[in-house]
């Protein structure tokens, strides 16, 4: 257990550089001991992480920046020499001192026109830590935030490590039990895949989304996408992946106030026609800075998409760990920002652009456009889909994933633990007027004050 009193809680340090406070190494280990003895499946998902594949002998390389809390690839590297008899080497990238979210840090640290394998994005690995792992023989890579299907092919047994903070690892999403939390995605992914080909889907929220779009067949048929018979653990895909089908037809509104990395905005409507992004209305510096891009790539025409311009929808990621948290000191890039409670069951993160290196980004390197795609977070949407039939069926009702009430989730969920405490959701955001007394309309102005909470006024 960590040392900060209780499970999951770490002490704020508001007299100090305002990170979280550090506790005594040995308060990590039982959690770099378990997963130590999980099954890796190359998944960047709380829950579905693991690196048993570590066996005696094994040399493993652990690759972090240095906003991690170092004390935990040094536990895990600890816990595979004493549990699976492995040597683990660690490098440290500097990525330059830890400091407060900027309002552009999204778009600064995902979009690109040079080759991310010379400037790296923020969520993937960094390619010359992968060719330092095969150039020296290494039988696994624990490296990388984010970007899982596209983490180098090269590499066997790549895993990840996402917790940045001593919170974030010592938490009981950490710990949620692999087979529970695998029926929730698959109960949560049949509405989609099993019943949802052909039919459509429509998606609002609170603060303004209001969006409709088909599970056209052809997305059914693509055996080698992510978007398939089975389910993308921890980041179900509630619309299929690039390439997109001509008849593309994702029409309405997104909207939101916080993405992966960076400051909180005011909120921001993106309008929507057949699939791609037409318009930007508001967010301040970010939406600004957006609208530029979209400008800069409205007449550019990508080989994954039907027509010209870059910013198409694709990402409609749900999140299944009940158990995630927003992190203290979320005000400072160490945190890991918000792009870390999209993890959680329900919320919903979107994303338009390319996907993280395929072959388009490639493709677009060559040429040197622009490529990346950016994010809005949903914290409290409504999923519906409505099969060729004209069934409904809900598989997230604002923001609560209804697979969680499933007869079969609960029963399971029993063999674990009271299904009561097990499956409810530990963290709701305070939006208000929305989850919170308030006005919306305040908030909306301007959210920083409810989202930085940590930070003294």
């Amino acid at each position: 257990m960590c040392d900060s009193g209780h499970e999951g809680t770490a002490a704020f340090d508001l007299e100090g550089s305002g990170g979280l406070q550090k506790a005594d190494i040995s308060s990590l280990d039982s959690y770099a001991r378990f997963l130590a003895s999980e099954e890796g499946i190359r998944r960047t998902a709380v829950g579905f992480i693991g690196y048993n594949y570590a066996r005696p002998g094994s040399r493993v390389l652990i690759a972090v920046d240095s906003q991690y809390d170092l004390r935990i690839p040094e536990a895990i590297s600890r816990a595979l020499r004493d549990v699976n008899g492995a040597k683990a080497d660690i490098v440290i990238v500097d990525v330059g001192p830890d400091r407060e979210f900027g309002d552009v840090d999204e778009i600064e640290v995902i979009m690109r026109r040079e080759s991310y394998r010379i400037k790296p994005r923020r969520y993937e690995g960094f390619a010359w830590v992968e060719e330092l792992a095969l150039a020296n023989g290494y039988d696994m890579l624990i490296h990388g935030r984010g970007g899982g299907p596209g983490a180098d092919p090269r590499i066997k047994h790549y895993e990840f490590i996402p917790w940045q903070t001593e919170e974030q690892f010592c938490s009981t999403a950490t710990l949620f039990p692999r087979e529970l939390h695998a029926l929730i995605n698959r109960k949560a992914w049949e509405p989609i895949w099993d019943r949802g080909r052909g039919g459509t889907v429509h998606l609002t929220d609170p603060e303004g989304t209001d969006i409709t779009y088909t599970l056209w067949p052809e997305y059914f048929e693509r055996p080698a996408s992510p978007f398939k018979e089975a389910p993308l653990w921890g980041h179900l895909m509630g619309h299929p992946m690039p390439p997109l089908v001509k008849k593309a037809d994702a029409t309405g509104i997104l909207a939101g106030t916080t993405n992966h990395f960076g400051r909180p905005y005011p909120n921001m409507r993106l309008n929507m026609s057949d699939g791609l992004l037409e318009s930007i209305q508001g967010g301040g510096a970010y939406g600004a800075g957006w609208n530029d891009l979209l400008e800069e790539s409205r007449h550019s025409q990508y080989p994954c998409f039907p027509r010209e311009g870059l910013f198409w929808l694709w990402e409609v990621a749900i999140g299944t760990n009940p158990k995630i948290k927003r992190p203290h000191g979320i005000h400072l890039q160490s945190s890991g920002g918000s792009e870390w409670e999209r993890r959680r069951s329900g919320v919903i993160h979107l994303g338009l652009g390319t996907s993280w290196r395929d072959e388009y980004e490639d493709w677009a390197v060559e040429r040197s456009m622009l490529y990346g795609h950016l994010h809005v977070h949903l914290l409290f949407p409504t999923l519906d889909v409505t099969t060729k039939s004209g069934e409904v069926l809900r598989v997230i009702e604002r923001g609560h994933l209804m697979a969680l009430d499933d007869p079969e989730v609960r029963q399971l969920a029993g063999k674990f633990g009271d299904p009561d405490l097990l499956l409810k959701e530990d963290w709701i955001p305070e939006i208000p007027g929305i989850s919170t007394e308030g006005s919306y309309e305040e908030y909306a102005q301007n959210p920083v004050p409810w989202v930085f909470t940590d930070v003294q006024a």
